[in-house]
């Protein structure tokens, strides 16, 4: 797997699809000190309960952040301590600015920049949330635009895209 060593790895795929899963296994088989982000934020019950399944699922290697609003300033503070860096994931972080009422496309702009800075390993997961219907909800639709956008941001400077369907990895992006 050492062939993403220094390298921008974006992963999409729908929910539970395995592109956490998969993001893990390939950073995790890497070399070095390694970093997770999670975005996620615990509203509820059900949440934290995923959000402590993830937790378990890392191995000790890992030293975990948790960060929903300042995605950008994060990694600008640990790009050149750790080697290997995880997002996980890109939609939750984005739901997270929404609800904060962020300008979403400077806070897009500012996390395009901070991600082509990291001159280590980096692997971003991201839902595709543009497969569905087109929603009733005028707050749903601004999510799968938002959503949709962040992530052509993502993959246009990631070096590698995955895009992942019921647990099969499809590489939609090599160079």
């Amino acid at each position: 797997m050492n062939n993403h060593q220094g390298r921008k790895v974006f992963v999409l795929g729908g929910a539970r699809s395995g592109k956490s899963a998969l993001a893990l296994a390939r950073a995790s088989a890497l070399p070095g000190k390694k970093a997770y982000i999670a975005t996620a934020q615990a509203f509820d019950d059900e949440m934290e309960v995923r959000r402590e399944r993830h937790r378990l699922e890392r191995l000790v290697d890992w030293d975990t952040f948790e960060e929903p609003l300042d995605l950008p300033g994060l990694l600008v503070k640990i790009r050149d301590s750790h080697d290997v860096i995880l997002i996980d994931c890109l939609t939750l972080w984005l739901s997270n600015l929404m609800l904060a009422d962020r300008d979403i496309l400077k806070e897009t702009e500012s996390f395009i920049s901070a991600l082509t800075s990291v001159r280590g390993s980096l692997f971003a997961v991201s839902n595709e949330v543009g497969f569905g219907i087109v929603s009733e909800n005028e707050m749903a639709r601004k999510f799968r635009d938002l959503a949709g956008t962040l992530n052509q941001r993502a993959a246009a400077v990631a070096d590698q895209v995955y895009l992942v369907a019921a647990g099969i990895p499809i590489k939609i992006k090599e160079i």
